[in-house]
Protein backbone atom coordinates (compact mmCIF):
# COMPACT_ATOMS: atom_id res chain seq x y z
CA UNK A 1 0.00 0.00 0.00
CA UNK A 2 2.37 2.68 0.79
CA UNK A 3 4.32 2.08 -2.57
CA UNK A 4 1.19 2.10 -4.36
CA UNK A 5 -0.06 5.75 -2.76
CA UNK A 6 3.97 7.03 -3.15
CA UNK A 7 3.43 6.33 -6.64
CA UNK A 8 0.15 7.87 -6.78
CA UNK A 9 1.23 11.17 -4.96
CA UNK A 10 4.12 11.74 -7.28
CA UNK A 11 1.70 11.37 -10.62
CA UNK A 12 -0.73 13.57 -8.70
CA UNK A 13 2.17 16.35 -7.78
CA UNK A 14 2.63 16.27 -11.60
CA UNK A 15 -0.90 16.67 -12.72
CA UNK A 16 -1.34 19.73 -10.23
CA UNK A 17 1.60 21.67 -11.19
CA UNK A 18 1.17 21.29 -14.58
CA UNK A 19 -2.25 22.97 -14.03
CA UNK A 20 -1.57 25.59 -11.92
CA UNK A 21 1.37 26.50 -14.23
CA UNK A 22 -1.13 26.73 -16.83
CA UNK A 23 -3.25 28.91 -14.67
CA UNK A 24 -0.57 31.04 -13.64
CA UNK A 25 0.69 31.67 -17.67
CA UNK A 26 4.35 33.39 -16.50
CA UNK A 27 5.79 31.41 -13.67
CA UNK A 28 7.46 28.03 -13.33
CA UNK A 29 7.49 25.76 -10.08
CA UNK A 30 11.24 24.91 -9.12
CA UNK A 31 11.82 21.86 -7.78
CA UNK A 32 14.06 20.96 -4.60
CA UNK A 33 14.88 17.36 -3.80
CA UNK A 34 16.21 16.71 -0.38
CA UNK A 35 17.07 14.31 1.86
CA UNK A 36 15.89 13.32 5.91
CA UNK A 37 18.90 12.32 7.26
CA UNK A 38 16.91 10.04 9.56
CA UNK A 39 15.49 8.41 6.43
CA UNK A 40 13.75 9.02 3.50
CA UNK A 41 13.22 12.44 1.52
CA UNK A 42 11.24 14.70 -0.62
CA UNK A 43 10.69 16.52 -3.64
CA UNK A 44 9.53 20.15 -2.43
CA UNK A 45 7.73 22.39 -5.68
CA UNK A 46 7.55 25.91 -5.07
CA UNK A 47 6.13 28.52 -7.49
CA UNK A 48 7.17 32.21 -6.81
CA UNK A 49 6.30 35.91 -7.82
CA UNK A 50 3.77 34.54 -10.90
CA UNK A 51 1.29 36.43 -12.53
CA UNK A 52 -1.26 34.73 -10.51
CA UNK A 53 0.37 32.94 -7.32
CA UNK A 54 2.32 35.16 -5.25
CA UNK A 55 3.92 32.22 -3.45
CA UNK A 56 3.23 28.69 -2.96
CA UNK A 57 4.23 24.80 -2.98
CA UNK A 58 3.20 21.35 -4.02
CA UNK A 59 5.43 18.91 -1.46
CA UNK A 60 5.38 15.26 -1.45
CA UNK A 61 7.72 13.23 0.74
CA UNK A 62 8.06 9.69 2.10
CA UNK A 63 9.61 9.34 5.55
CA UNK A 64 10.73 6.88 7.44
CA UNK A 65 12.90 5.67 10.57
CA UNK A 66 11.78 5.73 15.04
CA UNK A 67 8.90 7.05 15.88
CA UNK A 68 9.98 10.25 17.66
CA UNK A 69 9.43 10.06 21.80
CA UNK A 70 7.07 13.22 21.00
CA UNK A 71 4.80 10.57 18.43
CA UNK A 72 4.89 7.57 21.02
CA UNK A 73 3.41 9.72 23.47
CA UNK A 74 0.98 11.12 20.88
CA UNK A 75 0.03 7.59 19.49
CA UNK A 76 0.02 5.86 22.98
CA UNK A 77 3.09 3.48 21.79
CA UNK A 78 6.20 2.26 22.80
CA UNK A 79 9.45 2.19 20.47
CA UNK A 80 8.39 1.62 17.15
CA UNK A 81 9.05 2.23 13.44
CA UNK A 82 6.70 4.21 11.17
CA UNK A 83 6.67 5.12 7.47
CA UNK A 84 4.49 8.37 6.36
CA UNK A 85 4.32 9.61 3.06
CA UNK A 86 2.33 12.43 1.80
CA UNK A 87 1.20 15.31 -0.62
CA UNK A 88 0.81 18.83 0.59
CA UNK A 89 0.23 22.07 -1.21
CA UNK A 90 -0.83 25.86 -0.18
CA UNK A 91 -1.34 28.45 -2.52
CA UNK A 92 -1.29 32.28 -1.67
CA UNK A 93 -2.67 34.14 -4.61
CA UNK A 94 -1.81 37.80 -5.32
CA UNK A 95 -4.96 39.28 -5.94
CA UNK A 96 -7.64 39.27 -3.00
CA UNK A 97 -10.65 37.85 -5.14
CA UNK A 98 -8.59 34.92 -5.60
CA UNK A 99 -8.88 32.24 -2.75
CA UNK A 100 -5.83 31.15 -0.52
CA UNK A 101 -6.27 27.10 -1.08
CA UNK A 102 -4.89 24.04 1.04
CA UNK A 103 -5.10 20.48 0.77
CA UNK A 104 -2.93 17.34 1.93
CA UNK A 105 -3.16 13.82 1.26
CA UNK A 106 -1.39 11.10 3.67
CA UNK A 107 -0.52 7.80 4.62
CA UNK A 108 1.00 6.08 7.83
CA UNK A 109 2.18 2.75 9.02
CA UNK A 110 3.44 1.67 12.16
CA UNK A 111 5.55 -1.06 12.60
CA UNK A 112 6.44 -4.19 15.62
CA UNK A 113 9.99 -5.03 16.08
CA UNK A 114 9.92 -7.61 13.51
CA UNK A 115 8.64 -5.42 10.66
CA UNK A 116 4.72 -6.21 10.97
CA UNK A 117 2.73 -3.84 10.26
CA UNK A 118 0.54 -2.94 13.40
CA UNK A 119 -1.15 0.32 12.29
CA UNK A 120 -2.14 1.92 9.32
CA UNK A 121 -4.38 5.01 8.45
CA UNK A 122 -4.83 7.50 5.39
CA UNK A 123 -5.74 11.39 6.24
CA UNK A 124 -6.40 14.10 4.40
CA UNK A 125 -8.38 16.91 2.34
CA UNK A 126 -8.75 20.07 1.06
CA UNK A 127 -10.29 23.84 2.14
CA UNK A 128 -10.93 26.93 0.50
CA UNK A 129 -9.60 30.34 2.99
CA UNK A 130 -11.07 33.30 0.42
CA UNK A 131 -10.16 37.08 1.34
CA UNK A 132 -13.28 38.33 -0.17
CA UNK A 133 -17.05 36.42 0.21
CA UNK A 134 -18.27 35.06 -3.73
CA UNK A 135 -20.90 32.32 -2.33
CA UNK A 136 -20.79 30.87 -5.85
CA UNK A 137 -17.08 29.75 -4.94
CA UNK A 138 -17.81 28.61 -2.10
CA UNK A 139 -20.83 26.16 -3.35
CA UNK A 140 -18.55 25.07 -6.70
CA UNK A 141 -15.41 23.71 -4.05
CA UNK A 142 -18.09 22.12 -1.32
CA UNK A 143 -19.90 20.63 -4.36
CA UNK A 144 -17.34 19.38 -5.84
CA UNK A 145 -16.27 17.93 -2.83
CA UNK A 146 -19.48 16.25 -2.01
CA UNK A 147 -19.32 14.89 -5.94
CA UNK A 148 -16.19 13.11 -5.16
CA UNK A 149 -17.12 11.17 -1.47
CA UNK A 150 -20.61 10.58 -2.80
CA UNK A 151 -19.33 8.05 -4.80
CA UNK A 152 -17.82 6.15 -2.15
CA UNK A 153 -20.49 7.17 0.75
CA UNK A 154 -23.39 9.45 0.93
CA UNK A 155 -22.28 9.97 4.73
CA UNK A 156 -18.55 11.10 4.02
CA UNK A 157 -18.96 14.54 3.04
CA UNK A 158 -21.71 15.75 5.96
CA UNK A 159 -19.13 14.09 8.46
CA UNK A 160 -15.97 15.20 7.01
CA UNK A 161 -16.99 18.78 6.62
CA UNK A 162 -17.95 18.90 9.86
CA UNK A 163 -14.97 17.95 10.46
CA UNK A 164 -13.18 20.18 8.57
CA UNK A 165 -15.04 23.12 10.22
CA UNK A 166 -14.18 21.79 13.49
CA UNK A 167 -10.58 21.51 12.79
CA UNK A 168 -9.81 24.28 10.70
CA UNK A 169 -10.97 26.93 13.74
CA UNK A 170 -8.34 29.60 15.18
CA UNK A 171 -10.01 29.34 18.66
CA UNK A 172 -7.88 31.63 20.33
CA UNK A 173 -9.67 33.74 17.52
CA UNK A 174 -13.18 32.68 18.07
CA UNK A 175 -13.51 32.14 14.09
CA UNK A 176 -12.76 29.48 11.40
CA UNK A 177 -9.84 29.67 9.11
CA UNK A 178 -11.57 29.50 5.96
CA UNK A 179 -14.91 27.96 4.54
CA UNK A 180 -13.52 24.80 4.74
CA UNK A 181 -14.29 21.75 2.66
CA UNK A 182 -12.83 18.39 3.87
CA UNK A 183 -11.18 16.78 6.84
CA UNK A 184 -10.56 13.09 7.58
CA UNK A 185 -8.02 11.34 9.74
CA UNK A 186 -6.86 7.80 10.98
CA UNK A 187 -9.16 6.05 8.47
CA UNK A 188 -8.25 2.72 8.99
CA UNK A 189 -9.27 -0.69 7.73
CA UNK A 190 -12.71 -2.07 8.95
CA UNK A 191 -13.93 0.36 10.72
CA UNK A 192 -17.55 2.45 10.29
CA UNK A 193 -16.39 5.48 8.73
CA UNK A 194 -20.28 6.74 9.88
CA UNK A 195 -22.87 6.39 12.32
CA UNK A 196 -24.99 4.81 9.83
CA UNK A 197 -26.30 1.59 10.06
CA UNK A 198 -25.79 0.92 6.59
CA UNK A 199 -21.98 2.29 5.99
CA UNK A 200 -20.23 -0.47 4.85
CA UNK A 201 -17.05 -1.87 6.05
CA UNK A 202 -13.70 -0.05 4.67
CA UNK A 203 -10.91 -1.98 3.61
CA UNK A 204 -7.18 -0.24 3.07
CA UNK A 205 -7.97 -0.59 -0.58
CA UNK A 206 -11.57 1.11 -0.08
CA UNK A 207 -10.27 3.75 1.61
CA UNK A 208 -7.52 3.93 -0.99
CA UNK A 209 -10.05 4.76 -3.37
CA UNK A 210 -12.02 7.29 -1.46
CA UNK A 211 -8.72 9.22 -0.80
CA UNK A 212 -7.26 9.18 -4.15
CA UNK A 213 -10.74 10.35 -5.48
CA UNK A 214 -10.93 13.56 -3.06
CA UNK A 215 -7.23 14.05 -4.58
CA UNK A 216 -8.16 13.94 -8.20
CA UNK A 217 -10.56 16.26 -7.59
CA UNK A 218 -8.80 19.30 -6.21
CA UNK A 219 -8.14 20.69 -9.81
CA UNK A 220 -11.71 20.56 -10.61
CA UNK A 221 -12.24 22.35 -7.05
CA UNK A 222 -9.99 25.12 -7.30
CA UNK A 223 -8.90 26.10 -11.12
CA UNK A 224 -12.51 27.38 -12.09
CA UNK A 225 -12.73 29.96 -8.93
CA UNK A 226 -8.94 31.07 -9.92
CA UNK A 227 -9.71 31.39 -13.93
CA UNK A 228 -12.95 33.48 -12.70
CA UNK A 229 -10.91 35.71 -10.19
CA UNK A 230 -7.78 36.40 -11.30
CA UNK A 231 -7.76 38.95 -12.89
CA UNK A 232 -10.66 41.32 -11.27
CA UNK A 233 -9.61 44.94 -9.74
CA UNK A 234 -8.75 45.65 -6.37
CA UNK A 235 -7.62 48.34 -3.99
CA UNK A 236 -4.47 48.93 -1.56
CA UNK A 237 -7.03 48.74 0.91
CA UNK A 238 -8.20 45.25 -0.17
CA UNK A 239 -4.51 43.71 -1.05
CA UNK A 240 -3.86 45.47 3.11
CA UNK A 241 -7.24 43.39 4.20
CA UNK A 242 -5.75 40.47 2.07
CA UNK A 243 -2.16 40.63 4.67
CA UNK A 244 -4.09 40.81 7.75
CA UNK A 245 -6.42 37.72 7.21
CA UNK A 246 -3.10 36.35 6.28
CA UNK A 247 -1.79 36.93 9.91
CA UNK A 248 -4.97 35.04 10.91
CA UNK A 249 -3.42 31.84 7.93
CA UNK A 250 0.34 31.73 10.27
CA UNK A 251 -1.51 31.80 13.52
CA UNK A 252 -3.44 28.61 12.44
CA UNK A 253 -0.68 27.11 10.99
CA UNK A 254 1.97 27.48 13.89
CA UNK A 255 -0.42 27.17 16.43
CA UNK A 256 -2.77 24.46 15.53
CA UNK A 257 -2.08 22.77 13.06
CA UNK A 258 -0.86 19.07 13.58
CA UNK A 259 0.82 18.76 10.27
CA UNK A 260 3.26 21.34 10.76
CA UNK A 261 3.71 20.26 14.40
CA UNK A 262 4.43 16.83 13.38
CA UNK A 263 7.12 17.75 10.51
CA UNK A 264 8.67 20.25 13.44
CA UNK A 265 8.60 17.04 15.98
CA UNK A 266 9.94 14.74 13.22
CA UNK A 267 12.91 16.81 12.43
CA UNK A 268 11.51 17.09 9.11
CA UNK A 269 12.89 19.79 6.63
CA UNK A 270 12.16 23.41 8.05
CA UNK A 271 11.97 24.70 4.32
CA UNK A 272 9.22 22.49 3.15
CA UNK A 273 7.17 22.56 6.32
CA UNK A 274 6.85 26.32 6.37
CA UNK A 275 6.25 26.41 3.30
CA UNK A 276 2.79 26.96 3.82
CA UNK A 277 3.58 30.44 5.25
CA UNK A 278 2.50 33.54 2.88
CA UNK A 279 5.37 35.92 1.84
CA UNK A 280 3.11 39.41 3.01
CA UNK A 281 1.45 39.56 6.29
CA UNK A 282 0.36 42.46 8.69
CA UNK A 283 -0.98 42.20 12.13
CA UNK A 284 -2.27 45.46 12.76
CA UNK A 285 -3.22 46.07 16.32
CA UNK A 286 -7.02 45.19 17.48
CA UNK A 287 -8.23 45.09 13.57
CA UNK A 288 -12.29 45.35 12.77
CA UNK A 289 -13.55 45.65 9.68
CA UNK A 290 -15.97 48.34 8.58
CA UNK A 291 -19.84 48.01 9.69
CA UNK A 292 -21.70 46.80 6.96
CA UNK A 293 -18.39 45.86 4.34
CA UNK A 294 -17.90 43.21 2.75
CA UNK A 295 -14.64 42.45 4.83
CA UNK A 296 -17.19 42.51 7.64
CA UNK A 297 -19.59 40.10 5.90
CA UNK A 298 -16.59 37.56 5.61
CA UNK A 299 -16.27 37.57 9.29
CA UNK A 300 -19.57 37.12 10.20
CA UNK A 301 -19.16 33.39 8.05
CA UNK A 302 -16.09 32.62 9.56
CA UNK A 303 -17.61 33.09 13.03
CA UNK A 304 -20.39 30.93 12.13
CA UNK A 305 -19.52 28.43 9.66
CA UNK A 306 -22.12 27.56 7.21
CA UNK A 307 -23.82 24.69 5.17
CA UNK A 308 -22.99 25.42 1.29
CA UNK A 309 -24.89 22.73 -0.04
CA UNK A 310 -28.60 22.34 0.36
Amino acid sequence: MKDKFYAYIQNLQDQIVAGLEAVDGTAKFREDLWKRPEGGGGRTRVIENGAVFEKGGVNISAVHGKLPETMQKMFGVGEADFFACGLSLVLHPKNPMVPTVHANWRYFEMYDEKGNVIEQWFGGGQDLTPYYLFEEDAKHFHQTCKTACDKHNPDFYPKYKKQCDSYFWNAHRHEARGLGGLFFDYCKANEHPSDSEQAKQMSMENWYDFVTEVGNSFLEAYVPIVEKRKTLPYTPEQRTWQEIRRGRYVEFNLVHDKGTLFGLKTNGRIESILMSLPPHVQWVYDHHPEPGSEEEKLITILANPREWIS
